[in-house]
């Protein structure tokens, strides 16, 4: 079960013994009667108000508060109601409760009297005192009182919305005074003020966390979704309007989140729209409803993703057709995704912040979509990461199991699942070091097996994001979230259609929170979206550039920059603990790495500058530099976890000994992680293609690894080469593989590395290299035939003797390839032909 649920309310748990320590729970017959006991509202505060029925069929309110894990007693009828609707103010001084006034046995006795079927009453409770009716009509009604913000002192005025089955919504103003100890009464004994807040409307939900109201207007054949805001000084605006593509034919009012009557809602439920809104605190807006199918053995819903500008329509095949009495899709909120959840057939999580890619999103059927505790189709969702089962008067906290993620990615067979699971525990859960380890191991065991995407690439992307954004306001909509531009792979027994459909309009001013997120959302959407966020083509571009032209351009006030950019970065990676030093690598000078470094962070910086102007040049200089070297620390720690895993020490520089399995298997990932850094042109830790180069010599036969060398997986470093050179000996064997190295050297870099190899094979080598340069030098010219230094021993060998004497003529020209090797000349040339060639004959050279 990929949903952990822990049950913070139970009626059976928390009220049942209550009452029956009160003597009132003797008329309670809750295995066969959900209407005895039962929860009708949960209020902003944490406060649940719930209703049962004494042994005198009398009806009780009681209270349960959620912090305290206390219950209170709020007032009682004399005679057996069914209450609809009941809310409780920020005080507990008033209570609001609509009922119905006679049970079902009245109904035909009453037909022809002139009594109003609902009342709803307005009673002060501090004490017990004044009842005063709100309405007395034929039409249910429901009552909810406004919350005023947290920490406020008593307020001396209370509001009430009253929602009517006639399709309004009305606030009254209510104003209340103290009087002798501590007494609570209604000031006003005439009418209470009031204020209509919506007409003509045919779906509306209540949101208790932020005291908004969202209700939908028909019109024609599309609906119209307006937000009403209430504020803390006693105002409320409309502030937002949207158009849907939704035909709501429905005559009868449905309410979502406006108390919890379980008889009433399955009733109405069955008549009408399935539908709910649901925000998410990075300034998401959803719509969720399901659409009629004309399939028996298919299910419709669509998620209108308000703050991207389009809607997603899922068609999913369900496993067991005799389940199609299920047909209802329960949503709930978790913030970062929407659940869309049918008991026995699937659980869907639609990932509300990145939807655009549907790998990104969770459909999980089978044993990983099953939620014990919820196998009905009676759930609500009051709070974000809260359900409410209405059926049996449960409410539970509702989040993502991290273990049961780690399983289901390691169980996975398709790519789809595995983004879904990587993307989900990287940003869902964000950074911690037990789950990244894991993910790491899990990355390291299936390198092979991901086709659509690289998963070294997703987790450095990923994590950098999740790590990043918290620093600045608008940092998510610049930095890249995902290493894929699309993905074109299907979900087994699930279609999509994704359309688009109109921005919704604002109307705020100075609205800070979710309205300022979600305007924020809407403007990068209008200027679109995808230009906003950092690339690495012009990177890419520019590093080559430089790379071609390093000589010409070293010295530059450009270039200069550029590594003073990447000192800074290295200087962050100063502070890496002894534990992460387990991985040996090597604080060296790279010439590549350190140039695309100083890039990134320029290239990073302008992007940054150019979207993020209000955060000032000196944040924007951090942001980059904790990135650059973020993404550093990122790659050390997936090295130092499996550097771990397969038990390596420090010192694998001993190339007189073959690699072990362990370290192979750490080459293999290491030539991963650099595939993946080529793939993002992306900087690598200092020392990586050291430790990877001697990784290389321990573990591959010399034809994979010149291979490597050439196709340019392994690159040659100075301090890898330099102990290569000193350490091997001279056997046959490490002859031929010093000498292919040497061979593979750069120029300047091979004169620098070659003076620590002192063999024939190695002066032969310079040998010739001095005498190619110096007969290039030579051109077209003729030589005289100067007599150069000779050897102590004159040596009569014509052909040496007259080449010897052309590279002595061109010596004497001033031409010196060598200069900074002084014994490299004519003579040492002539000296090293005569070893090499006695050497040949099986002579010995004295």
């Amino acid at each position: 079960m990929l949903l952990h649920l822990v049950a913070e309310f139970d009626l059976q748990r928390d009220v049942i013994p209550w009452l029956a320590a009160r003597g009132w729970a003797a008329a309670l017959d809750t295995s066969e009667n959900s209407s005895v006991l039962y929860v009708v509202n949960v209020e902003r505060n944490g406060k649940i108000i719930y209703t049962w029925k004494g042994d005198q069929r009398n009806t009780h309110i009681g209270l349960y508060d959620l912090q305290t894990k206390q219950n209170e007693h709020l007032y009682m009828f004399e005679r057996d109601l069914r209450i609809i609707s009941c809310s409780v103010n920020n005080e507990r001084t008033l209570l609001a409760v609509s009922f119905r006034q006679y049970t079902e046995e009245d109904r035909v006795s009453r037909l022809l009297q002139s009594v109003s079927k609902y009342l709803t009453l307005l009673i002060e409770i501090h004490p017990i005192n004044n009842v005063r009716v709100l309405k007395a009509v034929d039409c249910c009604v429901r009552v909810q009182f406004l919350y005023p913000v947290e920490g406020r002192n008593t307020s001396t005025e209370s509001r009430l919305l009253l929602v009517s089955e006639d399709k309004y919504i009305e606030q009254f103003d209510i104003p209340v005074v103290a009087e002798e100890e501590h007494k609570v009464v209604i000031q006003n004994s005439g009418q209470l003020p009031r204020a209509r807040v919506a007409d003509d409307l045919i779906w509306a939900q209540w949101d208790m966390m932020e005291q908004r109201l969202f209700y939908i207007v028909p019109k024609e054949s599309r609906s119209t979704l307006k937000c009403v805001q209430f504020y803390p000084d006693e105002n409320f605006n409309s502030i937002l309007e949207s158009h849907l593509d939704i035909s709501v034919n429905d005559t009868q009012l449905k309410l979502v989140n406006f108390g919890y009557d379980y008889c009433q809602d399955q009733d109405v439920a069955s008549k009408s729209l399935n539908l709910q809104v649901f925000t998410s605190k990075a300034g998401g807006l959803c719509v969720c409803c399901t659409l009629a199918s004309d399939n028996p053995d298919e299910i419709m819903y669509s998620i209108y993703f308000l703050h991207k500008g389009y809607n997603k329509t899922f068609t999913v095949s369900l496993e067991r057709t005799e389940s199609h009495q299920l047909k209802e899709v329960a949503f709930m909120n978790l913030d970062y995704y929407v659940a869309a959840y049918l008991p026995g057939q699937f659980l869907h999580l639609l990932n509300i912040q990145h939807p655009d890619l549907l790998c990104y999103s969770l459909f999980l059927t089978g044993e990983d979509a099953r939620i014990d505790v919820l196998q009905n189709c009676s759930i609500r969702s009051p709070l974000v990461s809260t359900v409410l089962d209405c059926h049996v008067g449960s409410m539970y906290a509702i989040s993502i199991s991290d273990s049961a993620l780690v399983r289901f990615l390691q169980d996975s067979k398709r790519d789809s699942e595995r983004l879904a699971a990587l993307h989900c525990a990287l940003l869902y859960f964000r950074h911690t070091k037990d789950l990244e380890m894991q993910i790491i191991w899990w990355i390291s065991e299936n390198l092979s097996t991901c086709h659509s995407f690289d998963p070294i690439q997703e987790f450095i992307i990923a994590s950098l994001y999740c790590r990043m954004c918290p620093e600045a306001h608008n940092l998510n909509k610049l930095l890249p979230y995902t290493s894929l531009l699309d993905w074109i792979g299907i979900i087994t027994g699930v279609t999509c259609a994704t359309d688009i459909i109109s921005l919704p309009v604002l109307e705020f001013q100075n609205s800070k929170g979710f309205w300022e997120k979600l305007n924020s959302n809407l403007e990068s959407v209008k200027y679109a979206e995808p230009h906003l966020r950092y690339h690495n083509n012009v990177l890419r571009r520019e590093w080559h550039n430089l790379s071609e032209e390093r000589e010409e351009r070293r010295t530059t006030a450009y270039l200069r920059n550029i590594f003073e950019n990447a000192k800074k970065v290295l200087s962050h990676l100063d502070t890496w603990d002894s534990e992460e030093k387990l991985v040996p690598l090597f604080q060296e000078e790279d010439y590549q790495q350190q140039l695309l470094m100083g890039l990134m962070v320029a290239q990073l910086k302008d992007h940054l500058m150019r979207h993020l102007q209000y955060v000032g040049k000196k944040k924007i200089d951090q942001i980059v530099l904790d990135y650059v070297a973020n993404l550093l620390t990122l790659v050390h720690r997936i090295m130092k976890e499996v550097w771990r895993r397969y038990q390596l020490h420090s010192c694998i520089f001993c190339f007189d000994e073959r690699g072990s399995a362990g370290e192979f298997a750490v080459f293999h990932i290491m030539s991963r992680i650099l595939e993946a850094a080529n793939g993002m042109c992306m900087p690598l830790p200092p020392g990586f293609h050291t430790l990877h180069l001697g990784l290389g010599v321990r573990c591959l036969p010399l034809h994979t690894l010149l291979h490597y060398i050439d196709t340019g997986v392994l690159h040659l470093t100075e301090t890898c080469v330099r102990k290569l050179l000193k350490d091997l000996d001279n056997t046959e064997k490490n002859e031929k593989l010093k000498f292919s190295i040497v061979m593979r050297l750069p120029e300047a870099f091979g004169q620098k590395v070659r003076q620590f190899w002192n063999h024939p094979i190695n002066a032969n080598f310079i040998a010739r290299k001095y005498v190619k340069l110096l007969l290039e030098k030579l051109g077209n010219r003729q030589c005289s035939k100067p007599i150069p230094e000779r050897l102590s021993v004159p040596v009569e060998f014509l052909p040496l003797n007259y080449l010897t004497n052309m590279l002595a003529e061109i010596e004497n020209q001033g031409v010196h390839p060598y200069e900074k090797q002084d014994h490299v000349n004519v003579r040492f040339v002539e000296e090293t032909a005569l070893k090499h060639t006695l050497t040949l004959l099986g002579l010995k050279y004295s």
